[in-house]
């Protein structure tokens, strides 16, 4: 994996970059949808094509679970397996290890854990997180963390963030495969002092990529913006950041201003799944009456297909009698929001205009009140 800085936009940190993978280059900042299971719910790769992905988001602990790490290993990987052809990151499992196993308990050697589909129990240490993932086949893959909730003590915090340390140099020893690029996660909670401690220690391993994990599980926007910016400056700028699991659209700006380079959530999906929608504007509630008998797209400035073929009343009317078509319009949609929201950011750090981006960006939002 390659990554160069190709242009910083002036009067703030935000910057263009190129990351280049074994399955293509992605341009940078980036959004990447989740895929958790081997699939963007109700999209097909060749839509995420259309829309402009340039690399998706697979998820480590339900992969290992169902199918199993080896029979993907055998399918060709997770790119032959999906049928995606361009880059693929895979998260090391251990977010949903401490959220959505049963009975979790974490030692030093790695975590013990209640599979959430059967009950079965599973033993994830670095060593296993680096095995299933070189299985998988990603073109970048993540060391395997300790994610502190909040609100968390100090002394959990502190003792947390130093195991991510060391389980951060176990997983560097166990990678053998030389085709895939090895994230560190900084952790630290909402405390700047940790968050810098775990990055400067990080930084040492000089690992190609750095990630900062442990957010948006709770915490203020506020104290995660600071924890982000805390962070920013004590890692190399030669390296690709990547904000794990942050993904508002006023979070993905803001972040973006702050330096940062890659991003993922399910905000899109799932919210679209739920009949909320993305514009310009803010959010819309597409169940909502006022949409009976509107004939507007979702967005009148929007070009993406639903919005080209379909208005918010048929998409209400979807929605309203559980449609499948419902999920797949609305995840095109708002899929394509988040991607243009991208694009639009590197073309206004291209032009030197990303200032007045941001402004422009936040005006169109003060005056909706859905």
């Amino acid at each position: 994996m390659q990554f160069q800085v190709l242009q910083r936009a002036a009067g703030s940190e935000a910057r263009l970059g190129e990351l280049c993978t074994p399955h293509g280059a992605i341009r940078t900042p980036v959004f990447m949808p989740v895929g958790t299971r081997g699939t963007v719910k109700s999209l097909t790769p060749e839509e995420l094509y259309a829309l402009g992905a340039e690399i998706i988001l697979a998820n480590t602990y339900h992969l290992w679970l169902r199918p199993g790490a080896e029979v993907v290993k055998a399918q060709g990987g997770l790119h032959r397996f999906m049928h995606w052809e361009r880059p693929l990151l895979t998260d090391s499992g251990g977010y949903q290890v401490f959220s959505l196993a049963q009975s979790s308990q974490v030692r030093e050697e790695g975590v013990t854990f209640q599979s959430h589909l059967d009950g079965s129990r599973r033993f994830l240490t670095p060593e296993k997180a680096i095995e299933v993932q070189e299985a998988l086949g990603a073109d970048i893959i993540m060391c395997l963390d300790e994610c502190i909730p909040y609100p968390a003590s100090d002394e959990y915090t502190s003792e947390a963030t130093e195991r991510t340390i060391r389980w951060a140099r176990r997983c560097q020893g166990a990678k053998m495969r030389t085709d895939q690029a090895l994230f560190a996660v900084v952790q630290g909670g909402t405390s700047s002092e940790l968050r810098c401690l775990c990055a400067e220690q990080l930084v040492e391993f000089d690992f190609p990529g750095y990630a900062i994990g442990g957010l948006s599980v709770g915490e203020p926007r506020e104290a995660m913006l600071a924890a982000v910016g805390a962070v920013l400056p004590r890692l190399p700028a030669e390296r690709p950041c990547y904000v794990m699991g942050v993904g508002a659209p006023e979070d993905l700006v803001d972040l973006v201003g702050l330096g940062a380079d890659m991003f993922d959530c399910v905000l899109p999906t799932r919210s679209a799944r739920t009949g909320q929608l993305f514009t310009r504007h803010g959010r819309i509630v597409i169940k909502n009456s006022r949409y009976q008998e509107e004939d507007a797209p979702i967005d009148e400035g929007c070009t993406c297909y639903t919005c080209r073929h379909y208005s918010r009343a048929y998409l209400r009317h979807l929605f309203l009698n559980k449609e499948l078509l419902a999920y797949r319009l609305n995840t095109i949609h708002n899929l394509w929001y988040f991607l243009e929201l991208m694009r639009e950011m590197r073309r206004a750090v291209a032009a030197g205009t990303f200032g007045e981006f941001r402004r422009e960006f936040y005006r169109q939002r003060q005056h909706h009140s859905e």
